[in-house]
């Protein structure tokens, strides 16, 4: 008997202790912009500082690194600069964002997304060391890494500092997929040779844009963040991070719905549905569904004259979403036989969006989603090995 108890209360006591760590581990996550000021802020002290940023720049409580560092009295908040899509976030794709000043702060809100993409010697006249705080989605095409890729030249050119302020991939470190951009076709949407989902952090690329840039780069580093994570892991309150995606969902699908610019596939709902004009709904899900893609299943929705399929996302962890757009467009082209768009002697968006004009040929030659995997797998694994020389977390 007295065993027994003796059992039950090194049971008791192991619970009381381990628990508590459980939890003390899941509130160690700690964002690149709340690690600045408690060991990084050497970086900024009694400097001029500008600052990369949208509504997507935030802390864990919700409170913008604009705000944090306006009341931070050791440095100075001199200038912001605003990607696509504008500082609210609100300005539609492409759509042209004019430079204007915050109206408390009384500071140039610069427009990279106007008539400049990358600060000027004179935007940048005014700062001593410039800060890169915006929130990606691991995908090559979305052009917040272009504005990093721009802004590190940019410091380069002129001689200042540039710290990225780290942010988790939503998608997680472990998915890399999709070909991988060659140079030819290196534009504002495909910046560096990078796979369509990198499975990288913004200082991760940062430091891989570097090998070719030689900025005076830093990277303030995540605490408690891990590859194996994706976003639902941090705890952190996802920010519409522009007009179009609104919430995870939106995120995980953007690459498995948003790659037929110019091919009649297009997606909806914020990249949760793909689909064209005469395309057979059911046969479209079948065929989807048959090829067993992880972490989704497909379900036949038919939108206006548009037939197509709806991702239902059944484990975002395993969920690959550049596979997932390769196959989706290899078997919509099968269904309806869609135009492949050809760069001539200026490059189409579908190519751009593609970083290779192989991929087009590919749907010509009427090759299968495999065959076209196997097709791009040689580039992308040279890139899964030199990945690893600019990885920051395990």
């Amino acid at each position: 008997m007295k065993k027994i108890l003796l059992l039950m209360l090194t049971l008791l006591l192991t619970i009381g202790i381990s628990m508590p760590q459980v939890q003390a581990k899941a509130n160690d996550f700690k964002l690149g912009n709340e690690v600045l000021l408690e060991k990084y802020a050497h970086l900024i002290d009694g400097k001029r500082v500008g600052l990369i940023t949208n509504q997507t720049g935030v802390n864990s409580q919700g409170k913008s690194t604009i705000s944090v560092l306006a009341e931070y009295p050791n440095a100075t908040l001199t200038a912001l600069y605003s990607p696509e899509h504008g500082i609210d976030g609100k300005a539609k794709a492409g759509a042209y964002v004019e430079s204007t000043t915050h109206p408390t702060l009384k500071i140039p809100i610069y427009s990279l997304y106007g008539s400049t993409r990358m600060p000027s010697a004179k935007m940048l006249a005014n700062v001593d060391v410039l800060l890169f705080d915006l929130q990606d989605i691991g995908a090559r095409s979305y052009t917040y890494i272009s504005t990093l890729n721009y802004c590190m030249v940019a410091a380069k050119q002129n001689n200042k500092t540039i710290v990225v302020l780290d942010r988790p991939n939503p998608l997680g470190g472990l998915i890399v997929d999709g070909p991988v951009l060659e140079d030819k076709f290196k534009t504002f949407v495909g910046v560096d040779n990078l796979p369509m989902t990198h499975g990288m952090t913004a200082g991760e690329l940062g430091q891989f844009f570097n090998r070719k840039i030689g900025a005076n780069l830093q990277v303030v580093p995540m605490e408690g963040y891990t590859r194996n994570m994706i976003y639902q892991d941090t705890g952190l309150r996802w920010v519409q991070s522009s007009p179009v995606m609104p919430d995870l969902q939106s995120v995980f699908g953007y690459n498995a719905t948003g790659l037929g610019e110019g091919t009649g596939i297009f997606q909806a709902d914020a990249f949760k549905w793909i689909g064209g004009k005469g395309i057979d709904s059911k046969k479209y899900a079948t065929l989807m569904n048959n090829a067993k893609l992880p972490g989704v299943t497909f379900i036949a929705e038919k939108r206006g004259s548009a037939g197509g399929v709806r991702l239902k996302i059944t484990d975002y962890r395993t969920f690959n979403p550049a596979k997932t757009g390769i196959y989706a467009l290899t078997y919509a082209h099968s269904l309806n036989k869609f135009k492949v768009p050809k760069s001539g002697k200026t490059i189409v968006m579908f190519d751009k969006i593609m970083g290779t004009n192989k991929i087009g040929l590919y749907l010509s030659q009427g090759l299968s989603p495999q065959q076209i995997e196997a097709k791009y797998a040689p580039q992308l694994n040279k890139f899964k090995e030199e990945r690893k020389k600019y990885l920051i977390y395990q």
